[in-house]
């Protein structure tokens, strides 16, 4: 019986994980240091990669969190009209943007990284530089 139990779990759980993303209605994304590339981000506590793809539904909030030892301020490079808030500028430790997307389309963003805020923070390798597709539909 507790054999039996087990493999449905694991069962279960690769149908979960085998799904398909569904459109998501807000999320948050996390830029946070590391050792290899300097800085990083994740999508709700997943994987940390330099390139990100989210796909969210029309009306939903992004909402990015500045976690890393410099300053990072996002641009938008592509999609449709998109007035990014004046917090998109992420100058502190823990500084927060909301981005609402009321359009549905393709958006295409990136970071530019200041200054280290403390001195002698090393790195391996070059920067990585922060990218972002959002799909709104």
């Amino acid at each position: 019986m507790t054999r039996t139990l087990t493999v449905l779990a694991v069962a279960g759980a690769s149908l979960l994980l085998a799904a398909p993303a569904s459109p998501q209605t807000g999320t948050t994304l996390t830029i946070r240091h590391q050792l290899r590339g300097c800085h990083s981000w994740s999508v709700n506590g997943r994987a940390y990669k330099p390139s990100q793809s989210i796909t969210l539904t029309k009306g939903a909030t992004l909402t990015i969190v500045n976690n890393d030892v410099m300053p990072h301020k996002l641009f938008k490079l592509s999609g449709p009209a998109l007035t990014l808030p004046a917090t998109s500028n992420l100058n502190h430790p823990g500084a927060t943007t909301k981005v609402k997307f009321a359009k549905a389309g393709v958006y295409t963003f990136k970071t530019r990284a200041g200054e280290d805020y403390m001195k002698g923070i090393k790195t391996i390798g070059e920067d990585n530089v922060l990218r972002l597709t959002v799909t709104v539909r």
